[in-house]
């Protein structure tokens, strides 16, 4: 098998892995408990915040333990939204970001609040000009997402926050993909609210965090508990939390060498397809994208019929969000920057870990290029396009 849908969710390392299982056996106390035996659970939990404060830039007591980064874009937007809403009930995001933004965005828009949705350009970056244009006397908040899920555009961050700050605005990014891959500084970058999800850099899944700046009032999203300062009541998830700390320190030490690596991979990749698979476009920004992640889109075939040869192949690979790939709609990113529902439709998202080879790559292009004209060969709009051109060329 050759796995690349790292964007989906990524493999727990052997050295996660042997962190957390002292949390399953051996120190399976409740970190609320009062007792000396629970001191050990509530030592590992503290010492994960310190971790991921660590790779994020952030202050003492500034991150919080979720379950994922849709719980954590859910509780900074509807938080922001309640405990701000007498001073306005205007919020800005952009038209590429995940559902778990666009689909609070739509709830709060029933509840009320005003949702003003910015453009990208053809490469998913958000037009700063517009997003300026958009910022009213009302507005309580910004959610940009750091970097693109499916198509791997890294945004403007920094130049976002300092926008959000001049106008004073608090400023929300969705670092899900981001995170543990590019550096991130939330005080440099100016951010106020940032979500994470540990199994997006090797830890495991159903774990998450919210980063909230000090003074920015989120109010409990979770009632039940004072667990993490009384604002997400619940039994802390131990062996998750202990995880996803021990990802985000191994994240630090690699994430030079792992960017350098997968950058390298990529561009060799991106490359290969262009100059060898016809009638293919990548997409994202050329350059400032994910250093793992490669997006293309293939004329005349359909997505799924590739997705599905290229499993029977041994490749695992998707179309674009693991959240919707249930969905037979066209990617609403790939819509934005300007593609045509037919082209959209022959999409493919390859992303990479540092586990990823250049014969795994040379496999998966070479498979690929069999897969494509086969599907294209049965393709009718293939045979009218060629006809076409040989008309035009007789």
């Amino acid at each position: 098998m050759i796995y690349l849908d790292n964007a989906a969710t990524t493999r727990v390392v052997p050295e996660v892995f042997e962190v957390m299982k002292e949390y399953f056996g051996e120190e399976y106390a409740n970190p609320a408990a009062v007792y000396t035996f629970a001191s050990g659970a509530g030592k590992a939990v503290g010492k994960a915040r310190a971790q991921i404060e660590q790779l994020i830039g952030a202050g003492k007591d500034e991150v919080y333990f979720t379950s994922g980064g849709t719980e954590s874009d859910n509780w900074a937007i509807k938080g922001v939204a309640e405990s701000y809403a007498g001073k306005g009930k205007h919020i800005i995001t952009s038209v590429v970001e995940h559902h778990a933004v666009l689909h609070t965005c739509k709830y709060l828009e029933k509840k009320g609040f005003e949702i003003t949705y910015i453009g990208v350009d053809e490469y998913g970056v958000v037009k700063m000009e517009e997003l300026e244009q958009a910022i009213r006397e009302d507005t309580i908040l910004i959610s940009i997402m750091m970097a693109n899920n499916e198509i791997g555009t890294i945004q403007p961050v920094a130049e976002i926050g300092r926008l959000a700050r001049k106008h004073g605005v608090l400023f929300h990014t969705d670092a899900v993909q981001a995170c543990g891959h590019i550096p991130i500084d939330v005080n440099a970058m100016n951010i106020d609210l940032l979500s994470g999800s540990g199994h997006k850099f090797h830890g495991p899944k159903g774990v998450g965090f919210l980063y909230v700046r000090k003074g920015v009032k989120l109010g409990a999203y979770m009632h039940g508990g004072a667990q993490e300062n009384r604002r997400r009541a619940g039994t802390h998830n131990v062996t998750g939390i202990a995880g996803m700390g021990a990802a985000a320190e191994l994240a630090m030490v690699c994430m030079e060498d792992n960017m350098r690596r997968q950058a390298e991979l990529r561009e060799y990749l991106i490359e290969r397809v262009i100059k060898e698979i016809p009638y293919c476009r990548i997409n994202g920004h050329r350059s400032d994208r994910l250093p793992g992640n490669v997006h293309f889109c293939f004329r005349f075939i359909e997505g799924e019929a590739m997705l599905m040869m290229l499993d029977s192949a041994g490749i695992c690979a998707s179309s674009g969000s693991a959240c919707t790939s249930g969905s037979l709609d066209p990617s609403h990113v790939l819509l934005a920057i300007g593609l045509p529902h037919e082209i959209a439709h022959g999409s493919l998202r390859l992303s990479m870990s540092e586990e990823t080879t250049k014969e795994e790559l040379d496999y998966v292009v070479d498979k690929l290029k069999v897969i494509i004209a086969r599907l294209r060969e049965m393709s009718p709009l293939y045979e009218d396009f060629m006809e076409r051109n040989n008309d035009k060329e007789a």
